[in-house]
């Protein structure tokens, strides 16, 4: 294969739908269709690229204060005896996290579902083009 760039492959998609003239079949449209599937394609992907990166970033957030308050409710602990009241305290910053991974994975959820209706939009503007396509002229 000699390229894989996109631009590239459709210039050569356009080349070959463009030698067969069928008849009753509007090439153009089915180029333009092609390059609006491309295009769904690219907007799926950034969408899910953005809510992964959304993700990673909201997990780091989350380990990084769940770090802190651990690491805040020991130096507390480790200069005095140990209070009762310490171990609520831990339980009280894993129920936290615990809330937060919560919201990750509603996250994750968000952007799989805008991924998935950018497609399935895609997908039903694709049959309707289709059958604008091959209907039969008058």
């Amino acid at each position: 294969m000699e390229s894989t760039n996109p631009n590239t492959l459709l210039a050569e998609y356009i080349k070959l739908i463009q030698q067969f003239k069928l008849p009753g079949i509007d090439a153009s449209a089915i180029l333009e269709s092609r390059r609006k599937d491309i295009e769904a394609l690219a907007a799926a992907n950034t969408t899910a690229l953005t809510g992964m990166q959304s993700l990673g970033q909201k997990q780091m957030e989350i380990l990084t204060a769940t770090m802190t308050q651990l690491q805040s409710l020991v130096t507390q602990q480790s200069g005095t005896e140990t209070r009762p009241g310490a171990g609520e305290a831990v339980q009280q910053v894993l129920h936290k996290a615990l809330a937060d991974m919560q919201e990750l994975a509603e996250t994750a959820y968000r952007a799989q579902s805008d991924s998935y209706a950018a497609i399935s939009k895609r997908v039903a503007e694709n049959v309707e083009e289709l059958k604008a396509i091959l209907r039969p002229a008058k």
